[in-house]
């Protein structure tokens, strides 16, 4: 009998986004138990999806943000593996059967996850991990793209006894790099290397633009994960990043301390000349960012 499979949709007033991904999660040809649970994030639950039996819409009543409703919905579940899916993304068709099957093949596995295709204003840009298997260390170094959220899929115990999705991140940036760190400790994640997620990019969402966020974000993981500083090229991106952030929102002083960091770091880190460019006024940070996306890039 293969394994039940719950799948959780955290939301926050994006209705027609919703429905688009949750269609995509019902439309997988699944021999197994398919349920899936709608978080609604600071919002009233629309109980009109339920209409389908396999459908629960709930609240969140965790910490408010995406780590809290991602929890609401785990711990709302009795299913065997818990998948997720962002309500802006979309399952593409053989998605769960593949992950699944993939899982069963290593049953010491918490996580699994797979490729994606950006979807940047109409183009599709595959991302791929290029590995079957990806350890920690592998993690530390290089954050993967690939090994997004939307398309994990983890055995539900081994999940909870690991913690689940951690609540204190600053606005729960970074929320899935973090899970697959602490899942790949005890174990590689398992990763089907074919794209089966549509991942939709853009510059409007709320996550594109909150740089303030974003670098507390990256500041608490150089805290609680400290390799991260010790191995040049994570050191290079992270600091990279963070300067950047910190240009983005005008906070030069902090932006040339990071770049100096990551230069020092990784003297071919090539996310310094977009900050220094940002910070000295000569680009604005949304104009990179719209450069770097249409390539199917980010910062």
């Amino acid at each position: 009998m293969p394994p039940s499979v719950g799948v959780v949709l955290p939301t926050h007033n994006r209705p027609e986004l919703l429905r688009r991904a949750l269609e995509s999660v019902l439309a997988q040809d699944y021999e197994g138990e398919l349920r899936a649970i709608v978080v609604f994030d600071r919002a009233e639950p629309d109980m009109s999806l339920a209409a389908d039996e396999r459908v629960e819409a709930i609240a969140n009543t965790r910490e408010p943000g995406l780590a809290g409703a991602r929890n609401s919905g785990i711990l709302a579940l009795d299913t065997d593996l818990v998948a997720f899916c962002d309500d802006d993304d979309q399952w593409l068709p053989g998605k769960l059967a593949a992950q699944v099957k993939a899982l069963e093949g290593e049953p010491d596995a918490v996580l699994c996850s797979a490729g994606i295709l950006i979807d940047f204003d109409g183009r599709e840009l595959p991302r791929l991990a290029g590995t079957g298997r990806v350890t920690y260390d592998a993690l530390i170094r290089d954050r993967m793209m690939s090994v997004h959220s939307s398309t994990y899929v983890a055995r539900r115990e081994p999940l909870i006894e690991i913690g689940m999705v951690d609540e204190t991140i600053p606005g729960s940036q970074g929320e899935d790099w973090d899970l697959a760190l602490r899942a790949a400790r005890r174990h590689p994640v398992v990763n089907v290397d074919e794209p089966y997620v549509r991942v939709l990019w853009g510059l409007s969402s709320y996550y594109a633009q909150a740089w303030e966020t974003k670098v507390a974000a990256l500041e608490w993981f150089l805290e609680h994960y400290p390799e991260i500083g010790t191995e040049p090229g994570a050191a290079g991106r992270v600091y990279g990043q963070l300067a950047f952030g910190c240009a983005t929102v005008g906070r030069r002083k902090d932006a040339l301390r990071w770049s100096a960091r990551a230069i020092k770091a990784n003297p071919t880190e090539r996310r310094v000349p977009f900050a220094l460019a940002v910070a000295s006024g000569v680009v604005s940070g949304k104009r990179v960012l719209l450069a770097l996306h249409t390539r199917g890039r980010g910062i």
